[in-house]
């Protein structure tokens, strides 16, 4: 069972919802993460659901222990965001997302899920936005000049798993797809989110400087593991050759 507990003592009036579920490059929760960071959000409310992996959380210069999934709110934004610290696996995502979307319902809340689509970059290389939707919610990335996907494909896992529940329920709702490297995090991937998507939709600005310099110490790391990779390699076949010849 999926309860969603929020506080009484914060207002929201049709809010725009941000979902940063753990995904494909991480590129939801690295965004979500970083929006609830900048904007300074509170503490909204929590939810539970057994299938959720049975974990503890904490922060840092806290002792209160925290749910592994939560909402945090910027009530002057009007502007509501999902964080998960755990991944949700596409079992257990059904009666969540069900429960879920009945919120988004009795609330008036437009959501905006976020998805990495999977796609080998090169580093440094930036990648592309497009947008999705259900309802009459095209009308929003029209206005933030989001355009549809450059060729066909799916959203998998929760984030598909949202929209299509959006469909067939006839609710107003955006998906941002972002390419993504699924093999590291991708906090470039999750800024051009924020610069292209979030921010033009929900009317919010939120400075993405720490997610440049995060992309950039990944592809240093990056480039600096291709060449440890790469001189093994020379080196192994080096001791193979000779090995050989001997």
């Amino acid at each position: 069972m999926v309860e969603i507990r929020t506080r009484d003592d914060v207002e929201l009036e049709s809010p725009t919802l941000v979902e940063g579920l753990p995904g494909v490059g991480l590129v939801g929760k690295i965004a979500a993460d970083h929006v609830v960071e900048e904007l300074d959000m509170v503490e909204y409310g929590e939810i539970t659901n057994e299938g959720l992996p049975p974990v503890a959380v904490f922060e840092n210069d806290e002792r209160a222990v925290k749910s592994p999934m939560r909402l945090f709110a910027a009530p002057e934004a009007d502007l509501v965001v999902l964080q998960s610290a755990v991944p949700i696996e596409a079992v257990q995502a059904d009666v969540l997302v069900e429960a879920f979307t009945d919120w988004v319902i009795e609330n008036a809340a437009t959501p905006i899920y976020l998805a990495g689509v999977a796609e080998e970059r090169e580093p440094g290389a930036v990648p592309d936005v497009h947008g999705i939707a259900t309802g009459e919610a095209e009308g929003l990335l029209d206005d933030a000049e989001v355009p549809p996907p450059a060729q066909t494909g799916m959203v998998q896992g929760p984030g598909g798993a949202f929209l299509q529940e959006a469909k067939e329920r006839d609710v107003d709702a955006v998906g941002l797809l972002v390419e993504s490297d699924p093999r590291f995090p991708d906090p470039q991937g999750a800024q051009k989110l924020i610069d292209a998507g979030i921010e033009p939709i929900a009317g919010v600005s939120i400075d993405t400087d720490r997610l440049v310099e995060e992309a950039e110490e990944i592809v240093e790391q990056r480039e600096a593991l291709m060449q440890q990779l790469q001189q093994a390699a020379e080196e192994g076949q080096q001791v193979s050759t000779r090995g050989m010849f001997q």
